[in-house]
């Protein structure tokens, strides 16, 4: 699509709008429409002169999209003026991209620099063909982000234009095993596509990068691609999304071998394979109608240097990683055996315990904050004890570390029993209290004592993705300690804030500086204060996620509410039913009523039935008076561990709970039954 971009009208066609609506972005995406222009600017113009080569996508005349390199000596390509590229190069006739090409044909051009990282498109119409170039009228010309190119030095091995002792094309209608290889061990791939429309045609080429083998050959010859972060414009999906027609090419750098490929794309937006995949956004899978092989056709052989890989690239995951992911998924329900890899101590008080699974299968994905139900069996117990211990880690982080206060029956058994190479059991991680890295809006994390793990994983979350989406949400982390000696992860913290590039500031807070030098270990003495806050944040308008110990979570939940913050911008991680008693802004919603006469209760399970009766207790109480052991933690509503399935009839509960479940499922450890006014029944029958 060709824009004046004086006009004030959008260069993004109905297909890039769609899906930026569709994922939300549509707004924050509109201003970078400026920046696609019409004419090319000066830099362009001479970027495009120092090239060794090109990525050029164009269409045959029956209308199949096709992409290739096209190399020269510096200087092939030139600018005479602003809306012109000059090409000087002779056309190979096996290859497809080029063989049919002629004057007002719509071709898509990517100037591509791998050792610097630098890029640029260019979308147009050739006219002035000739035996030895073309010319190109330029429709669109914008700049590209540096994100998953691998560093590479090219050099020539012949003259471009000397092609006549190359082998001949492999032309086949699938994949053959020598392309399949080519594939799997690729780290970058180039992509063509184009769309129609009142204006006539539009082709665009485009990179992509990852992993060696980022992109996945699926058993019947079609690929699988993830989408990874980038500038969210959505030039190739959203051709993609209006016409499925695609062109891809994997460069052997190595050897100098092309594989092309033409055939059909199509845009996955929901897959469980998204959230396995680290990094992915969304899929696209491609599906080939027709492969040409080219042996030795690039005339330029490309060495990775050695800071070669993109730090974009090693952020995102593998096809074998996610698919250890998904199998690991399956098993959410059950105990797992994980095996203590690794033993820190973070503090005086805390210590660390690096998980690795003991059962072959991989770990599942969790969110930043969320917690992790294990069980233990301590001395003189008969049955192994739950408990939740916040994870530590982010979720790029690809492993399972939970960082415990010794302080009770579980904790004194993990730090005085367990050794590297010991076995404890886990669940699925769970909880509600996380972060968003997109939002917009500045995060404040506030933590106290052994409150720091949760906000120390979200801190975490938020580097690593501000870096791979080049944004880091804008943060405020303070940091509480009774004294310096229990304080815990300084020096992670620290090199958190130094590579977040000022965007997380860092505010230590030391209840007892005895021993401490001030600026140099910590910055206030004291409690986390509603003052302190008021004293250091500059604006209002944040979001607070607070951990910590009931009080502290009491007296800042209430100072916020009293200064005007919205209850839904207050975010906290209360393990027990007094920690914090919210007051929300809007009217209230009003649970269902508890049954005030008593309930037969069934365990659907284990064929036990107990008669449950007002204030005796929640139905874990009931199930234990039964003889039943229920996994449960918190007793609170916060955990989830205790979640049950209801088989028939409604639970309520008395106070309100933290863990979100869905109606046929209960928190037994704070459910009760439902009046029978309000759809309990006469009986209840719980799957235990």
């Amino acid at each position: 699509m060709s824009v004046d971009p004086a006009s004030g009208s959008s260069p993004f066609h109905p297909g890039e709008i769609r899906l930026q609506r569709l994922l939300g972005v549509a707004e924050r995406v509109a201003p970078q429409g400026r920046a696609i222009r019409d004419h090319m600017p000066d830099q362009h113009r001479d970027f495009f002169r120092q090239l060794p080569f090109v990525v050029l996508g164009s269409v045959d005349p029956a209308g199949d999209g096709w992409v290739t390199l096209l190399a020269g000596h510096p200087g092939f390509m030139n600018s005479p003026d602003p809306r012109t590229l000059s090409v000087t190069a002779p056309r190979d006739g096996r290859d497809p991209a080029l063989a049919h090409l002629k004057d007002g044909d719509a071709i898509g051009l990517l100037g591509i620099e791998p050792h610097t990282r630098r890029r640029n498109r260019l979308n147009g119409r050739i006219f002035g063909s000739r035996p030895g170039g073309f010319d190109v009228r330029v429709e669109q010309s914008f700049g590209n982000c540096p994100q998953y190119i691998q560093k590479r030095d090219n050099a020539f091995v012949r003259d471009p234009g000397d092609t006549d002792a190359l082998p001949d094309a492999v032309v086949t209608e699938g994949l053959d095993e020598r392309a399949r290889r080519l594939i799997a061990a690729a780290d970058s791939f180039f992509v063509s596509s184009h769309m129609d429309d009142a204006a006539g045609r539009h082709v665009d080429a485009s990179h992509r990068g990852g992993k060696a083998g980022f992109v996945r050959v699926n058993g019947d010859g079609s690929l699988t691609i993830p989408d990874f972060a980038g500038n969210l414009q959505f030039n190739t999906l959203g051709n993609f999304v209006l016409n499925p027609k695609a062109g891809l090419v994997f460069p052997d750098f190595e050897t100098g071998d092309l594989l092309q490929l033409t055939g059909d794309a199509e845009v996955i937006l929901e897959s469980e394979e998204i959230a396995a995949f680290q990094g992915a956004e969304r899929l696209w899978t491609f599906r080939p109608r027709k492969v040409v092989f080219r042996p030795g056709a690039l005339a330029l052989r490309g060495a990775m240097l050695p800071d070669g890989w993109s730090p974009n690239s090693l952020m995102t995951g593998d096809w074998e990683e996610a698919g250890s992911r998904l199998a690991a998924a399956a098993l959410g329900s059950r105990w797992r055996p994980f095996r203590i890899a690794k033993l820190v101590d973070e503090s005086d008080v805390i210590r660390s315990f690096h998980l690795e699974p003991a059962d072959g299968n991989g770990i599942i994905p969790h969110l930043a904050g969320q917690h992790l139900p294990i069980r233990v069996l301590p001395d003189g117990h008969a049955e192994p004890v739950a408990r939740t211990y916040t994870l530590s880690t982010a979720p790029s982080d690809g492993y399972y570390r939970i960082s415990v206060k010794r302080e009770g029956l579980v904790s004194r058994h993990l730090h005085d029993r367990l050794s590297v190479g010991d076995i404890i059991e886990a669940r699925a991680p769970a909880g509600g209290f996380t972060i968003d890295a997109a939002e917009r809006r500045p995060a404040v994390l506030l933590a106290a004592g052994i409150g720091i793990t949760p906000l120390l994983a979200m801190a975490r979350h938020l580097v690593h993705e501000g870096l791979r989406t080049r944004r880091i949400r804008p943060t405020w982390l303070f940091v509480s300690a009774r004294t310096l000696a229990e304080r815990a992860f300084d020096s992670e913290i620290a090199e958190l804030v130094e590579r977040s590039d000022g965007a997380v500031r860092l505010i230590r807070v030391l209840g007892d500086p005895t021993g401490a030098v001030e600026r140099r270990d910590y910055d206030v003495a004291g409690r986390i204060t509603l003052d302190l806050l008021r004293a250091v944040l500059p604006l209002d308008g944040y979001d607070f996620l607070m951990c910590g110990p009931p009080a502290f979570m009491r007296d800042l939940y209430d100072g916020l509410r009293a200064i005007g913050t919205p209850d839904d911008r207050i975010h906290a991680e209360a393990f027990e039913p007094a920690s914090l008693a919210r007051t929300g802004d809007g009217p209230a919603v009003q649970p269902m009523a508890p049954s005030k006469t008593a309930v037969p209760v069934v365990f659907a399970r284990s064929g036990k039935e107990a008669l449950w009766e007002p204030g005796t207790g929640a139905l874990l109480d009931l199930a234990e008076s039964a003889g039943l052991a229920p996994d449960f933690s918190c007793r609170s509503g916060s955990c989830g561990t205790c979640a049950t399935r209801v088989l028939s009839g409604k639970v309520t509960y008395e106070h309100p709970i933290q863990a979100k479940v869905t109606e046929d499922i209960a928190l037994i450890c704070s459910g009760v039954p439902a009046d029978r006014s309000a759809g309990g029944g006469d009986k209840l029958t719980l799957d235990l």
